[in-house]
């Protein structure tokens, strides 16, 4: 039994003493799994598990000329911007040194700056909005690249998609237009930076541009119908931020106000529209009226404003009785005929 016993007690010091050693292991650490600079940006990539730290130095002929440092809650992709400098032609490193749990590792990214090298593709415009991240590329040969598309809160990316071999043959003066629509719902009032990153994986090429934008709802009135029984205007939305807003119906006759109606529209986001429906106190009697549609938003700013003119005509008195005599049909039917004709005639 004490020998039992003693084989026990030494199996559970064993177990201690392994958990002991193995429990650094067992927590992966963090580790700079991909970075990239220019002389404007520069991003970099952890991954792995904890927190941690990172120091960020853009070096020339051995020299500092700028530092950024980045406090990390775990793995992520994080960009930052150099400060405007007059850089000279040469060699530059960006270095990224890594502290976690008293141990530091370092890694860095060689580019060159200046003089004359053969562009396979440029990037003519680049802008980031709350819709998304819209370019232009040209190419003097046809290419072949890799475009990232990242969309960042704080300087760390919230969302990163990649679209692969994508073929550039515009030529400089024909660039080929890309658009990137966020998927995130956007906050109204928060501040983004959207950020682009073109890989030629061919020539080892590779450019990235960013912008910082602040999210704001957008909306827009796309189409608007109007007659002598009431209105409509079809609404869409033109952000990733939810545009909730009200339509303003003003109607005048010989520039006398004669009605206001007002109407909520649906909560849109870009791509969506929906249509709203009004109509007036009984059809308008004969004349000419002006409507002004006016789109708002929830603060009471106007989005978008539309102006017509109704025409309202008499309504034609036909006797349903005639007709059916006249017609041979049933008066009931005779009657539902008249009044498709009418709606036909209004909406011609």
């Amino acid at each position: 039994m004490k020998t039992r016993a003693i084989r026990h007690c030494a199996l559970l010091g064993l177990m201690v003493v392994l958990a002991t050693q193995t429990a650094p292991a067992a927590a992966s650490s963090l580790e700079i799994s991909d970075l990239f600079s220019s002389m404007e940006s520069a991003d970099i990539t952890v991954k792995g598990e904890g927190a941690g730290a990172l120091q960020m130095d853009l070096i020339h002929d051995g020299e500092k000329i700028a530092s950024r440092n980045l406090v990390l809650d775990g793995p992520g992709t994080w960009a930052i911007r150099w400060p405007s400098m007059e850089a000279e032609e040469g060699s530059y490193d960006f270095c990224a040194s890594l502290v976690q749990n008293h141990t530091t590792s370092k890694r860095c990214y060689n580019f060159y700056y200046g003089g004359v090298e053969p562009l396979r593709f440029d990037v003519r415009d680049f802008r980031a909005d709350s819709r998304g991240l819209h370019l232009a590329i040209s190419a003097s040969d046809s290419t072949v690249v890799d475009i990232y598309y990242m969309l960042l809160e704080g300087g760390k990316a919230v969302y990163i998609t990649r679209e692969q071999a994508v073929p550039i043959s515009g030529s400089y003066f024909t660039p080929i237009a890309k658009d990137y629509a966020w998927k995130q719902i956007l906050e109204k009032g928060h501040i983004y930076d959207g950020r682009v990153k073109i890989v030629g994986l061919n020539h080892n090429q590779i450019r990235a541009f960013m912008n910082s934008f602040q999210a704001v709802d957008d909306a827009s009135i796309s189409e608007t119908y109007q007659d002598e029984t009431g209105a409509s205007a079809t609404v869409l939305g033109n952000s990733r931020v939810p545009f909730v807003g009200y339509l303003r119906f003003i109607l005048y006759q010989n520039g006398s106000l004669l009605n206001i109606t007002e109407k909520k529209t649906p909560v849109l986001l870009a791509g969506d529209d929906d249509t709203v429906e009004i109509t007036w106190n009984g059809a308008l009697e004969p004349g000419i009226y002006q409507l002004r549609t006016i789109l708002l938003s929830q603060d009471g700013s106007v989005m978008d404003l539309e102006e017509n003119v109704i025409e309202a005509e008499p309504l034609q008195k036909i006797n349903a009785t005639e007709m059916a005599e006249k017609s041979g049909m049933p008066a009931g039917l005779a009657a539902l005929a008249i009044f498709i004709a009418a709606i036909i005639r209004k909406r011609r």
